[in-house]
């Protein structure tokens, strides 16, 4: 079994990254057909992979999923979809952008998971079987990629007043 302190981390970022998930891809949905489509193309489905990849290693851990944390989840992802559609501020552009920015700052949360779980691999045998170097350079890749996406939102939101998904 693993650690009480491993346990709690671990189901916080699982919470972060089951929301991740559903984020990229309801960025996804919303841009297909666009240049930020073909991003979220690439970068959604690795985030589930990501995401995936931290069950897995959960498993390996004996950690079991907090059922509170993952319901708070799926709250939290069902109130993101009202307040990034625009809906709340009447600016579709305003809401994307917030959706990139949260996304962008998700998988920054990710990176630090990744390179602190490097840098107490030693002391826990089972995470010797993540590729953590390659889940740590695809989140630096992801992150990248989303920061580029967010402030091209971010000019379309604050400055131009355009509603065209870009």
């Amino acid at each position: 079994m693993a650690d009480k302190e491993l346990d709690t981390y671990l189901n916080d970022h699982l919470g972060g990254a089951t929301l991740g998930s559903e984020l990229a891809r309801q960025i996804w949905d919303r841009a297909e057909g666009t240049p930020l489509g073909a991003v979220m193309a690439r970068v959604a489905p690795e985030i589930e992979e990501d995401r995936q990849s931290l069950v897995d290693l959960m498993g390996r851990l004996g950690t079991s999923e907090n059922p509170v944390k993952q319901a708070t989840t799926w709250v939290a992802e069902k109130a993101s979809r009202i307040k990034f559609s625009g809906v709340t501020s009447g600016e579709p552009d305003l809401g994307l952008f917030m959706a990139l920015e949260t996304l962008t700052l998700g998988v920054t949360g990710k990176l630090a998971l990744w390179t602190a779980l490097e840098a107490v691999a030693a002391d826990h045998p089972p995470l010797a079987a993540t590729d953590l170097e390659t889940l740590i350079a695809r989140a630096r890749s992801q992150r990248e990629a989303l920061e580029r996406a967010r402030l091209a939102a971010a000019r379309r939101a604050l400055v131009d007043g355009h509603s065209d998904v870009d």
